[in-house]
Formats: structure tokens, sequence, C-alpha cells
């Protein structure tokens, strides 16, 4: 029997490569949700075009087995703090809540390193709330990844500051060694393999996946 995955966030840098590694496999049923319908339609992939509001009645009717996000905004496209954190805060759990009400077990999510609720970083402290309201819906298996700076794929939105920091992280990342290791530089189609991974897998528990666990799943 295939397992149905649904994923929200599937347009976003690791979402996208997430899909098309799906979309791909014979022992999964792909579904999207998603605010406005893609240009082009994905072979072998479902969308539903339909508001935040209505995705507990919509993720309910899937009954899917495993939930996967990939959401996610910058304080630049969101234009604020309460903006940015509707997005990577409040829509990221408000699909978490109904996809565990509708009976999903496993959910993968991407976070961030450093993530923390106790920073000062508003992005940082965000993923870390964002962290702790997962734990708190108590899925059988939950899956969050840290990855660091996201390099390579094509991304929907300019990033100037993520631009330059990609220019030298090759050079940055040297000097990141033993326990540093975490924050280098982390390809997207890298993130996107572990997370495809980690939803063949299956198991139980809770798991933090960093640098080098994110680059062991992707093989």
């Amino acid at each position: 029997m295939k397992s149905r995955i649904v994923i929200a966030g599937g347009t976003g840098l690791v979402g996208k490569q997430v899909v098309a590694e799906l979309a791909g496999l014979d022992v999964t049923e792909t579904h999207m949700v998603l605010r406005s319908s893609l240009a082009a339609p994905i072979l072998g992939v479902t969308q539903h075009v339909v508001s935040p509001e209505s995705w507990p009645d919509t993720v309910g009717e899937l009954k899917a087995d495993i939930a996967i996000c990939t959401l996610g905004t910058t304080m630049k496209v969101a234009g604020s703090k309460a903006a940015f954190r509707a997005v990577d805060h409040d829509l990221v759990l408000d699909f978490a809540k109904a996809v565990r009400a509708s009976g999903v077990q496993q959910f993968i999510c991407v976070s961030s390193v450093g993530a923390s609720a106790s920073s000062a970083n508003v992005y940082l402290k965000t993923k870390g709330d964002v962290e702790a309201g997962l734990r708190a819906l108590d899925f059988e298996r939950l899956d969050i990844l840290r990855p660091g700076l996201l390099t390579g794929g094509k991304r929907t939105d300019s990033r100037l500051g993520e631009s330059l920091a990609t220019l030298v992280s090759p050079l940055s990342d040297i000097l990141m060694f033993g326990p540093l290791s975490k924050y280098r530089s982390t390809p997207s189609d890298r993130v996107a393999r572990a997370i495809v991974t980690l939803a063949l897998g299956g198991g139980h528990g809770r798991f933090i996946h960093e640098n080098e666990s994110i680059s062991a799943l992707a093989g």
C-alpha cells in the first residue's frame, strides 16, 4: 500500500525539490496544499488549492499518513515581524494541528540551525517557538531539520543578504569544524533528499537533524 503524503510549502526552495523527488516514487501518493494553483501541474502530484482556514477539512478528507512542512518566508518579503511570524510560526502550527487532528502520526518540518525559544534573534526565536509547539502536538514520529544557510536550487524571490552569504560560504564553511560544523551552509537538494528518506523510513520518536545527520540521511 502506498504511503499518502501531504506537504505544505511545496513551492519554496526545499519544498519544490521534495515534491519532485516524491513525484517519481511508486511507493508514495503525494498531495500539496496550496494557497494558489501552480502554473503547470506536476505529474503524480495532486494539488489542493485552499485557504489555510480550510486546511482542517482538506487534510481531514485526505487521511494522510505523513505530513511535511517546508513553509517559510523572510522578514523582507513579509514586511514586518508580525507578518513574518504569521507565516513561519502560525501557518506552520496551523498545518501541524490540522494534520494531527486528521490522524497523521509522522510530521517532518524544516527549521533552522540555532533555533531556540529563548533566542533574542526574532528569526531563531520564531523557529524555536515552532519546534516547541510541534513537540506539544505529540506526533508518534517528529523530525525537525535544522540546516545552515541553504544553497543551490532556484528561489522564487531575491535575497541579497543570503546571496552574499552564499558567495562566501565555501570559505566560511572551511573555518567551521568540530562543534561548529552544524553552522556550515547546507545544499537545499541535500535537505530535500533527507526529508524523502525520513518520509520513507517510518519509526517512532522525536529527532533533531543538523548538518551531519542531514548529510547522512541524504546519502
